[in-house]
């Protein structure tokens, strides 16, 4: 199968068709290093023959929308040609439908959520970092973060910043998995470093004090969790009034297969559904404006909003 002037339009159809009844397909399209600076759909001439331009980024969209990942590209026989290969994605079980008798564990250690390493998603990190840098994380001296697992977000801090610098902060890491926590306590065993066992919802019960850092990524929207009055009991205890930031991540994802999918699943939706997640994001970028916070969001498979104290 080859494709050369069809559009999208007619592409995708063809596809879906296909994978109802195959595992994989694969075709053979324009190798887009053939032709230089044009956008997609513009048609182009080569070696006699007209195609539809597309680069190898639109094709690996075109392969996760339809829940497949793109295999290596291979030569055609003719050298002006790609054979692309669409392999739908394994349908195991995701943590995200995990069931453990000890619900505090459903993240822990040895659970599938573990495999998971967000800060080698290129996605995940470059906005993960640039909220780091927009928070001014060097001027930093006390850091909360809630839901921190077995603690990615205090390793990135710990090697962006001189030893001086981070050894002057003091980072507070809470989460419900006792294994969890026993990770990340070997991975940090600097005395600036506290982690808790405990339930955030209790938050109180740990008497922490104020913090000028709040960061918290997939953890707010968690069940069992009242999100709004939560969210404002925060940043009213647990923030300091003067000069404080936050910097929050909603997942717009899901992870399936060894992939991150793009586009968060709402319950009773076949298809991505984005209504609550944009709901819970601009409810804290109001809250935060009207207490005084400049707000930015950023990001795409997961929404980073990052939040600075006008001061």
């Amino acid at each position: 199968m080859i494709f050369t002037t069809q559009t999208i339009q007619e592409i995708l159809p063809l596809l879906k068709e296909k994978l109802q009844t195959d595992h994989q397909v694969t075709f053979e399209v324009l190798n887009p290093d053939t032709v230089n600076g044009v956008y997609a759909g513009t048609e182009v001439e080569v070696n006699g023959r007209d195609y539809l331009y597309r680069s190898l980024r639109a094709w690996m969209e075109l392969a996760q929308l339809l829940e497949c990942r793109m295999l290596v590209p291979l030569p055609s026989k003719e050298s002006h040609l790609l054979s692309l290969t669409f392999e739908k994605i394994t349908a195991d079980i995701s943590f995200h439908d995990e069931k453990r008798e000890n619900k505090e564990e459903k993240y822990g250690a040895d659970s599938i959520f573990s495999q998971i390493h967000k800060m080698e998603e290129p996605a995940f990190f470059y906005y993960y970092l640039q909220a780091l840098e927009n928070v001014a994380i060097e001027k930093r001296k006390r850091i909360l973060n809630l839901g921190i697992n077995r603690g990615d977000e205090f390793e990135v801090i710990r090697k962006m910043l001189d030893t001086i610098k981070y050894q002057n902060m003091e980072l507070v890491g809470i989460d419900h998995s006792k294994s969890a926590i026993a990770y990340a306590r070997a991975l940090f065993p600097e005395e600036n470093v506290t982690f808790h066992i405990h339930d955030i919802n209790r938050l109180q019960e740990l008497d922490l004090g104020t913090f000028d850092l709040l960061i918290s990524i997939g953890t707010l929207q968690s069940p069992g969790i009242n999100f709004k009055p939560f969210f404002m009991e925060l940043v009213q205890s647990h923030l300091h009034k003067e000069d404080s930031a936050l910097i929050l991540g909603f997942p717009n994802s899901r992870w399936k297969g060894g992939e991150l999918i793009y586009g968060a699943k709402a319950p009773n939706y076949a298809m991505s559904e984005m209504s609550l997640l944009f709901n819970d994001v601009i409810f804290c970028k109001k809250y935060l404006q009207q207490k005084k916070y400049r707000v930015t969001l950023t990001g795409k498979q997961y929404i980073f909003l990052t939040a600075t104290k006008i001061v």
